[in-house]
């Protein structure tokens, strides 16, 4: 059993709200928040931040009230995130910034909303939910007399932006000369704290879809004993309670849940920890051009894959998944054809000259679940997903 790290002081080799290469338009400093804490509280109070309470995770909104949503992922992120970086040394105020912005550019349905935009981007430019997301906080936001966007600091920014393709940051580096595309171009990395908040990313959601399955019925309880790490940690359970297999389902969900949490980000802390000691940055910048720091164990990185591909096969390809998804791939395909061919269908700040269909992506991308249904179902008079 590992013993439970302490919390450390900021490392060397952490963000510093004092370095950071600040906004794209300058602003003077608030008096009682660091520039970090200040990216953070614009992030909470935007509208699209507000929005993800109704945006798909795994399972459509109308679908439960109990299932995760955007909001609640970024979230647990969020939560996750900060923990590790309290034991790191690093900067929790801009992990937790970049956890709560990560998903402000996801589509409604989820991944098959993005997939649905994307197709019908295919030769305006694609669609990214990434860089979707710092779109909003650079241009879609509108809260401020002087600027478009939340005008976030470089780090936070460059930390939302977790992939793009090589064309679109050839793009982004035209229009932002050493900027949040650089790094795609040198191969360096970004931030620690960038780096933290996309494996948090991936450890939140593969715990919890597995959670939201099996209370969805789609997964079996006893499904879950095909994956390793998850056999492991039910056999520790269940010999530190016995019979609750039996007797409560529901608490020992909720135990191989947190201990497989646990377990990961233990292993997180001390393999990065390893690596961290082995290399020693001098500081934040340094630790961008060495390989990434942050990560789990040879051993916890394979029973982690394994862990994906149970949920890819068992849960996100699941019929009942799948028919949903189809339908909703194929509203939100249809909503894009009505304002493609009537602009004026939208607001007017979402309408583009010369037949620019990014503002029509911009618009749908920005709509809840129950708002894009709502929508489909008014302009096309079909109902792709009834019950909603």
């Amino acid at each position: 059993m590992q013993t439970v790290p302490h919390a450390a002081p900021l490392a060397a080799w952490a963000s510093a709200p004092a370095s950071s290469r600040g906004r794209r338009i300058a602003e003077p400093d608030a008096p009682t928040r660091n520039a970090f804490q200040r990216d953070r509280d614009r992030i909470i109070h935007s509208s699209a931040f507000r929005r993800l309470v109704y945006k798909t995770q795994v399972f459509l909104n109308h679908e439960g009230d109990l299932f995760r949503t955007r909001l609640t992922h970024s979230l647990e992120v969020a939560q996750l995130g900060r923990s590790v970086a309290r034991c790191l040394g690093l900067n929790e105020d801009l992990v937790e910034a970049i956890a709560l912005a990560h998903d402000l550019g996801h589509t409604p349905f989820g991944h098959a909303g993005q997939d649905a935009l994307n197709d019908c981007m295919a030769q305006h430019g694609g669609f990214e939910h990434n860089l979707q997301s710092l779109r909003v906080v650079d241009s879609l936001e509108k809260r401020y007399p002087l600027w478009d966007g939340l005008n976030l600091c470089f780090e936070t920014r460059e930390g939302i932006l977790k992939r793009c393709p090589l064309a679109l940051a050839q793009q982004l580096e035209l229009k932002e000369p050493d900027g949040v595309g650089r790094r795609f171009l040198d191969g360096t990395q970004p931030s620690l704290e960038a780096q933290l908040t996309n494996l948090a990313d991936e450890v939140a959601y593969n715990a919890h879809d597995a959670d939201d399955g099996v209370r969805s019925g789609l997964l079996d309880l006893q499904q879950l004993r095909e994956v390793p790490l998850l056999q492991h940690t039910w056999d520790e359970v269940e010999r530190d309670h016995p019979g609750l297999s039996r007797q409560q389902p529901r608490r020992l969900l909720a135990e191989i849940i947190r201990r497989v949490l646990s377990e990961q980000i233990y292993d997180l802390i001390a393999e990065t920890q390893a690596r961290l000691g082995s290399n020693q940055p001098a500081d934040a910048w340094a630790a961008r051009r060495l390989p990434s720091q942050i990560g789990f164990s040879e051993a916890m990185r394979a029973r982690n894959t394994e862990l994906k591909r149970f949920l890819f096969k068992s849960l996100y390809r699941h019929p009942k998944v799948m028919e949903t998804t189809a339908a909703a791939k194929q509203a939100l395909t249809e909503l894009f054809a009505v304002y493609a061919n009537d602009p004026a269908l939208m607001p007017e700040e979402f309408q583009k000259p010369n037949s620019d269909l990014r503002g029509v992506a911009d618009y749908i991308a920005g709509m809840t679940d129950r708002f894009a249904i709502r929508e489909h179902r008014r302009l096309t008079g079909r109902d792709l997903l009834p019950g909603a």
